[in-house]
């Protein structure tokens, strides 16, 4: 099956801020997914610093 990219989930990224959309590769684990990218996931201890 498959998916318009508008019709995608989205999130927003707890350290950027940024809305991000489902990925295949997350397709198993979406509702584990909170960051958009690595670089934020391994920067998460600075959104708090602003």
């Amino acid at each position: 099956m498959a998916h318009k990219k508008a019709n995608l989930p989205q999130k927003i990224c707890p350290v950027c801020q940024r809305p991000f959309s489902w990925r295949k590769k997350w397709e198993k684990d979406w509702e584990q997914v909170i960051y958009c990218s690595e670089k934020c996931r391994r920067g998460k201890n600075s959104e708090d610093k602003t």
